[in-house]
């Protein structure tokens, strides 16, 4: 797996890359029960914008993917096929169960057609293999982990990303995030063991609008260069500051670096936060 970097023959080649898809296998989607209709962002709601710079974008269909695995507990499968998904930075992997199922899941690096994986309880700790949490050794990688019992994977889903399990002690276990923010979780919730595929996506450079288009993502404009009436960072002379003591939104809320967090139920389970984690 790699970067191909063009021969630029064009000014928007001339600092753009692509990802090689070595580890590709399968060009067109697999299985065709496993497609949903996706409904195209506009981000209008009743016919007015409410989310700005989305539109267009090149249709695609959703990957049912199985984030959970547990009514797949102990049924071995093998990976038919690795595959390109539209809707993540990562790839999927075909997986074909011993009892005849066909399911997506997250592929792991250095997944390969014809490599056996399983959900279990407990099972060997090789990459691929999901169980749970009080099952996989401490200083292991893990991806696609459990929040919620019974909910399936919720966090590190993403391409490249990977937690480390670093404590098993008492009734929870003690995870790092990619953020550096430790967290514990249920020794019982489930996690996939080894790296999300694909990790060199972070290296890809666009290169061009068009490709930005292709996504489904519009131009966006700099508030500094609107007028007042438009924007709070609006007017003045030339490359001016926005002459506030903080950024602000369009609408006048605070922006950039302003934390969002609201929900303090589960502030409990956040041992370090990442914020912390990033000074150290």
């Amino acid at each position: 797996m790699g970067i191909r970097h063009l021969k630029p023959m064009t000014n928007g080649q001339r600092d753009m890359s692509y990802n090689d898809f070595a580890q590709v296998t399968a060009a067109k989607p697999g299985v065709k029960s496993l497609l949903q209709a996706k409904a195209k962002v506009t981000g209008r709601g009743n016919g007015r914008i409410t989310v700005r710079h989305r539109g267009g974008g090149t249709r695609a269909k959703y990957r049912v993917i199985d984030f959970s695995g547990r009514d797949k507990l102990g049924v071995p499968g093998t990976i038919a096929a690795i595959e390109y998904d539209p809707n993540r930075s990562c790839f999927i992997a075909l997986v074909h169960y011993k009892d005849g199922d066909k399911r997506y899941r997250i592929a792991h690096k250095g997944a390969a057609v014809g490599d056996t994986v399983l959900t279990a309880e407990k099972a060997k700790a090789v990459a691929g293999n999901r169980m749970q949490l009080i099952n996989i050794p401490v200083g292991f990688t893990v991806y696609n982990i459990e929040v919620k019992a019974n909910k399936g994977g919720q966090i590190v889903r993403s391409a490249g990303g990977s937690a480390k399990l670093i404590s098993l002690e008492g009734e929870m276990a003690q995870i790092v995030l990619p953020s550096g923010e430790v967290r514990l979780i249920h020794k019982t919730n489930y996690a996939t063991i080894g790296v999300i595929s694909n990790e060199e996506h972070s290296q890809v450079r666009i290169g061009k609008a068009g490709r930005t288009r292709h996504r489904g993502r519009r131009p966006q404009v700099r508030g500094k260069a609107m007028n007042p009436c438009d924007h709070p960072h609006g007017g003045g002379e030339g490359g001016c500051p926005i002459g506030l003591t903080h950024p602000k939104t369009p609408w006048g809320a605070p922006a950039l670096g302003v934390k969002s967090r609201k929900n303090k139920t589960t502030d409990k389970y956040i041992l370090r936060s990442r914020h912390r984690a990033k000074k150290r």
